[in-house]
């Protein structure tokens, strides 16, 4: 069996859909539902059972004797507006911190979310290594203290545990995301209702690293299928790429003039706003990672076309 934390949620259902096309369907889902739009998620995936994320914590011990091949642990609260610290340490920090000694004591393969927001304004560039960290609002501190806890144990560990830490990710089923969905799902709605694409003041000079989902799931079967490898991993492309050049690509994909408009930088987001993040491959390079990653000019082709066909979904 395998154990897919935020298994309807955005990466880990695609997670699941790469499982299913492998084969394998004894798949257990933990996630909440509280946000029921998540349902449509899991429509047309195949998994053996759902569970409430805390049903499944705090019943940690029924689970030991299910013969548990890998744990994707991908469920967290990734709103990065979210100020209240003592539930996003609960939700992310804690959570995890259990979940990973259950893998340990059961012998259970762990690959579990990580993320670029751990380094800041990245200053001091983006390897993974202590002194580029430096989290600048809750979310990222969470994701930031996971990982230094990761690091005290991971050598002495007898499982696998690998952190996969997501650069800016965009593709199908993230939907329910809100507004923390990425800006290509953002840019689409507003192609749709205003015929425009609104960005903020100085777009051209804010830099991401932006990686297709299918990268990022890609990234995760590679550990998956070598067992031996183990650490923490950025998981970008190592191409930043402005927002402009976004809207500058979406422009181009629809039967109608699309227009650009630069809209006043939101006061709230000043001194937490990251604006340039951009992948040092090194590390995953060299333990063996050899895939080549989507162009953003086709891994947005592909997503707006399958926005434009089943609003995207899987169907």
């Amino acid at each position: 069996m395998i154990i897919v934390t935020g298994g309807a949620g955005f990466i880990g259902s695609n997670i699941v859909e790469e499982l299913n096309k492998r084969g394998i369907s004894e798949i257990l889902i933990v996630d909440s539902l509280e946000n029921s739009e998540k349902h449509r998620n899991l429509n047309r995936l195949e998994f053996l059972d759902f569970i409430d994320k805390r049903d499944f914590i705090e019943n940690l011990s029924k689970f030991q004797d299910l013969n548990i091949e890998a744990i994707f642990h991908q469920g967290a609260c990734s709103n990065t507006m979210e100020y209240n610290g003592r539930y996003m340490m609960e939700n992310n920090y804690n959570y995890s911190k259990k979940l990973l000694h259950f893998a340990m004591d059961n012998k259970i393969r762990f690959i579990y979310a990580s993320s670029a927001s751990v380094y800041g304004t990245g200053k001091n560039g983006f390897r993974e290594v202590k002194e580029c960290e430096y989290p600048l609002n809750i979310y990222a501190f969470s994701k930031f203290l996971f990982d230094q806890y990761v690091r005290r144990i991971i050598d002495n560990a007898e499982i696998q545990i690998v952190g996969l830490r997501y650069f800016n990710v965009y593709g199908s089923q993230e939907n329910h995301k809100g507004r923390m969905a990425s800006v290509v799902f953002h840019f689409h709605n507003q192609i749709l209702k205003e015929g425009k694409v609104k960005l903020f003041e100085g777009s051209e000079n804010f830099k991401r690293d932006f990686i297709y989902v299918k990268d990022a799931v890609s990234v995760n079967m590679f550990f998956f299928e070598n067992t031996d490898k183990k650490g923490i991993f950025n998981c970008g492309t190592g191409k930043a790429r402005s927002f402009l050049d976004i809207a500058k690509i979406m422009q181009h994909l629809y039967d109608k003039d699309v227009k650009i408009e630069f809209v006043p930088f939101p006061e709230e987001l000043k001194g937490k706003y990251q604006t340039f993040t951009e992948a040092d491959l090194s590390s995953l390079r060299s333990i063996g990672y050899k895939e080549n990653f989507y162009s953003l000019e086709k891994g947005i082709k592909e997503y707006v076309n399958i926005l434009k066909n089943t609003n995207g979904y899987y169907l």
